[in-house]
């Protein structure tokens, strides 16, 4: 019924035959479906502009159309088009082919990357299709899992290896012309989130497709329909065939989406989050306080357009883990410091360790730990030293959510507070009371050094 309506306000047939659906597009204008050409990168339109002057198909593709059409502005854009990798390297000045699985370009066109995929053939279940060399043939594995995947096909055949419908629209920037093979317009329409094709079929051609279904459903609050949802639970194993690099990846995506509390509570429901990260069923199955406050500000920071950091985010999720540990070698006679870098290491090797973090996500969490010890330090010259340190601005934020949460004395992220945001006049009053109070013990110091010159024997027995 939403589908015939769309299609009777855009001036549009109804569609004849749900069998032949996708082997055709309906064409629809961009501005009667709302979408506002200025949301457009220039970088974006350059390359679909510059395929279509030299005799190829230029479109834009994926998310960023269904965002358009949601009046978003997007924040990465895909093109696709007919001409081969090679072909598309060729066109551009500064142009990258990269990866072997799934052959795509890299365009850089000014401060932006426009990522350029070649229209992708149907899978072969077999592996090679009459007429098929060896080499083109798309190759998957036994659990149907897509091992290689560049036997380059036809703009139809394209829209039908898209995972859901409303991500399988076409948008010629040039024309301001929409194609749509899978009714997805009217699911965008109705917020609708539904898998094209059979789901368990596609979720075994590429698990993932399990994990980005509950992301965009929380994302863009979109209902997963009934035949996309069901086969959910019972593929949750089929994550364990995934790299446990890009499992990370997809983890940093869920919770860096905007909507990363809705996202955990997805992977609960589901019972996802013991498969994909086997740390990560304490964090979801009983959250504390500190670790929703870092979900929190994190979707805070994503929904304002602010940078986040995977580095600050991951220490928030394992603080918990590594605050017990660290506590527990100092109750066991461990001075404080050394205490946290071997907590840091054993929590580092207990629960990312599957992940191979990155060094540089590793580095940044570790420091925001170390700033935690050092800020709890107000004394001499300390305080001055800290606000110079090129990280502190990402451990004072880490002590105002424990702060926020319990987790931390709120007088000392007070202190921090105006200590920080303070002129030289009101940090030296902060630090005043400090002073006084070093005086006073300087002067006992002198007065006890005195009576031991008078009475070398009492100092002797003492």
């Amino acid at each position: 019924m939403i589908t015939k309506l769309i299609r009777t306000l855009m001036g549009r047939p109804p569609a004849k035959s749900k069998a032949k659906k996708g082997s055709s597009a309906t064409q629809y204008k961009a501005k009667r479906l709302g979408v506002d050409s200025s949301n457009i990168s220039r970088a974006a339109y350059s390359v679909a502009q510059t395929l279509q002057n030299k005799g190829f198909t230029g479109l834009l593709v994926g998310g960023a159309v269904r965002d358009l059409m949601l009046g978003m502005r997007p924040k990465d854009f895909d093109v696709a088009t007919n001409a081969t990798p090679e072909e598309v390297k060729r066109l551009f000045r500064r142009a990258f082919i990269i990866g072997r699985r799934f052959r795509i370009v890299h365009v850089m066109e000014g401060s932006e990357t426009i990522e350029v995929t070649t229209f992708r053939a149907a899978p072969q279940a077999q592996g090679q299709t009459q007429g098929q060399t060896q080499g083109q043939a798309q190759m998957t594995g036994r659990s149907g899992r897509v091992l290689d995947d560049n036997d380059f096909g036809s703009q139809s055949e394209d829209a039908g290896r898209r995972d859901f419908t409303v991500n399988a629209l076409y948008y010629d920037p040039v024309a301001e012309v929409i194609y749509d093979y899978f009714d997805g317009v009217a699911d965008v329409k109705a917020k609708m989130l539904r898998m094209i094709g059979d789901p368990l079929t596609r979720y075994r051609e590429d698990p993932v497709r399990i994990l980005r279904a509950l992301r965009f459903a929380a994302k863009l609050n979109f209902k997963l329909d009934h035949a996309s949802e069901t086969p959910i639970r019972g593929a949750a194993n089929l994550l364990k065939d995934v790299p446990e690099a890009r499992l990370f990846m997809e983890f940093m995506k869920l919770v860096m989406s905007g909507q990363a509390l809705a996202c955990l509570q997805a992977l609960h429901q589901y019972g996802l989050h013991r498969v994909l990260w086997r740390e990560l069923a304490a964090i979801v199955d009983t959250p504390s306080a500190f670790v929703e406050a870092v979900l929190y500000a994190t979707d805070q920071r994503v929904q304002n357009d602010q940078s986040v950091s995977p580095g600050f985010l991951l220490a928030g999720l394992c603080w918990d883990a590594f605050d017990q540990r660290w506590q527990a070698l100092i109750a066991g006679g461990e001075l404080p410091m050394p205490a946290l870098h071997q907590a840091a290491d054993e929590v580092f090797a207990q629960k990312l360790g599957q992940f191979g973090v990155q060094r540089k996500i590793e580095s940044d969490m570790r420091e925001i730990w170390d700033l935690q010890a050092r800020l709890q330090k107000t004394t001499g010259k300390m305080p001055l030293r800290m606000v110079e340190h090129p990280r502190f601005r990402a451990g004072y934020d880490f002590l105002l959510l424990r702060a926020q949460s319990g987790n931390a004395p709120a007088a000392l992220a007070q202190w921090w507070t105006d200590f920080y945001h303070g002129d030289e006049d009101a940090r030296s009053n902060l630090l005043q009371p400090l002073k006084k109070t070093s005086s006073t013990n300087v002067r006992r110091r002198r007065k006890k050094k005195a009576s031991s010159e008078i009475s070398p024997a009492l100092s002797s027995a003492e």
